[in-house]
């Protein structure tokens, strides 16, 4: 039997800019023909399954310093377009501040592919089942997208809009993540299911954000992703517990509500049925959890 994606690669031409301002000349020059590549993970794939054929590839790699991840009390948390998924999920800035972030990390493939694959990509490639896009977008973060005409930041959530579709232009590349400061007594949590704990895509994924003032819930934010065609904000369910007492029930009334808010389909890996019940328990897992961290 042969497997559809066991295929040679089309033919590319890899061009090596030397500085994100060429990168972007390169992107506007070619007009559609090129596209930019960081660690290749998703991109190199879906040409070796003859999805896309690009004929030139403007490779990242020999910029310098595009691997950093920084913080700030100001800025808040930077992530370059070379940070890789390991180093995410490794560095001691992001367990500390983030650990929603370092993870969700943790759970994307092999250490292998996080060894190559990088945070931006992850985002950029736009799957409903990235595992860095719920925590991101419950966190606020925004993503810095820069052409030949300057620079501009887009909420990530605005920045994604459909199954592998994002706002990015041909001429354009998206050069950092940037997350905000949490606010104090914040907890956030990231919470996956897959057939498989590791190496596998995610059946359900909830990310949840709790910032706590005494006893009430000051403010509450809740993603699913795996659930629709872009990760989907609970709103609905937000807004039961916001301004409300930390409790059970409160709880209990805003993962049903997620649940009613998830519009799931149903695939191999899952029915929709299945997917809607996973996302009540995991929803009411995840702010649970999130609770309990903003109260240490």
């Amino acid at each position: 039997m042969k497997y559809p994606y066991v295929r040679r690669l089309p033919k590319f031409e890899y061009l090596t800019p030397k500085t994100i301002e060429e990168a972007v000349s390169l992107l506007s020059e070619h007009n559609g023909a090129a596209r930019p590549m960081a660690g290749g993970t998703d991109l190199l794939l879906k040409m070796k399954r003859w999805e896309i054929f690009p004929p030139y590839l403007v490779g990242l790699k020999n910029i310098s310093g595009l691997g950093y991840i920084e913080f700030d009390d100001v800025q808040g948390l930077r992530i370059g377009p070379l940070a890789t998924l390991h180093a995410m999920e490794t560095s001691s800035l992001v367990r500390e501040k983030y650990p929603i972030l370092s993870n969700a990390a943790s759970t994307i493939g092999s250490l292998q592919i996080r060894n190559l694959g990088t945070v931006v990509g992850n985002v950029c490639n736009a799957l409903p089942s990235a595992d860095m896009l719920p925590g991101l977008i419950v966190l606020g973060a925004k993503i810095k997208v820069v052409s030949r005409k300057g620079e501009k930041k887009v909420a990530i959530e605005d920045f994604i809009t459909g199954p592998g579709q994002t706002i990015l232009a041909n001429d354009e590349i998206a050069t950092e993540v940037q997350v905000p400061p949490l606010l104090p007594r914040s907890g956030g949590v990231y919470i996956k299911h897959a057939l498989r704990e590791a190496m596998d895509l995610a059946i359900v994924s909830v990310a949840t954000l709790m910032t706590l003032d005494g006893e009430i819930c000051n403010e509450v934010k809740i993603c699913l992703g795996t659930v629709g065609p872009t990760p989907i904000r609970a709103m609905k369910a937000e807004q039961i517990l916001r301004g409300k007492p930390f409790s059970d029930e409160g709880i209990r009334q805003a993962s049903e509500m997620a649940s009613e808010e998830a519009q799931p389909r149903s695939t191999m890996r899952g029915s929709a049925e299945y997917r809607k019940e996973m996302v009540k328990v995991l929803t009411a897992r995840a702010l649970n959890r999130a609770g309990t961290e903003s109260l240490k």
